[in-house]
């Protein structure tokens, strides 16, 4: 089947104290967004990336800087990571395989790329996810409460799913309970296929991600 990855990087740069926006800062001589291009530039995935439109201009000059010709559909970014999705999905009419992707993941594996797409092709869905490493407590009311661990799934990205599947979840209205496609897509009633994830697949957020990433690398 055909297969598309919706790229999302609408982020900024707030817990970095970075004056651009996360996605734009530099790895391994080159700004991170270009590394996770390159790990879905394979198997004829087309890939549309969905940017605040502020940055559009930015990013272009950026591919000229850096001789970065990768093919991609540059959409306008919303207000937040659901319109982002959604505006992302309105470039997608054909029956097909739909990733979505955190631009600041750069760290993903080609092998779990591929894997995550076999499985959402057979089962409708594959979300990425690790076991929790460390011991979990749940704090309320100033009382904190142990949790098993292994009941705790730190939920990834890319998260693939049919199209007719992804598409369908997305007529509904913005919730702030929708924090990423999964739960867009169980609101709709579909069960959640989690597949095991990478622990070195982490979202750059702070400084010290990035040094991580820089030895991955």
């Amino acid at each position: 089947m055909k297969k598309y990855a919706i790229i999302v990087a609408g982020g900024s740069g707030t817990r970095m104290n970075s004056e651009i926006p996360k996605q734009f800062l530099h790895i391994k001589h080159k700004p991170i967004l270009m590394h996770t291009l390159e790990k879905f530039s394979i198997d004829d995935i087309e890939i549309i990336l969905v940017l605040n439109i502020d940055f559009h201009e930015y990013w272009l000059n950026l591919c000229k800087e850096f001789h970065f010709n990768i093919p991609h559909q540059l959409v306008k970014g919303g207000n937040n990571r659901f319109e982002s999705v959604k505006n992302g999905l309105k470039y997608i009419s054909q029956k097909s395989i739909i990733a979505v992707h955190d631009a600041v993941r750069p760290l993903i594996s080609i092998d779990k790329i591929r894997e995550s797409y076999q499985q959402a092709e057979a089962l409708g869905n594959a979300v990425l996810s690790v076991v929790s490493k460390d011991s979990i407590r749940r704090v309320h009311d100033d009382h904190s409460y142990i949790i098993p661990r292994d009941e705790i799934h730190l939920i990834q990205t890319p998260q693939v799913f049919r199209s007719e599947i992804l598409i369908n979840a997305y007529q509904e209205e913005f919730r702030n309970e929708f924090t990423d496609d999964a739960s867009v897509v169980e609101k709709s009633g579909v069960k959640i296929n989690l597949i095991e994830g990478e622990h070195k697949n982490i979202k750059i957020t702070y400084p010290e991600d990035l040094q991580f990433a820089d030895i991955i690398l």
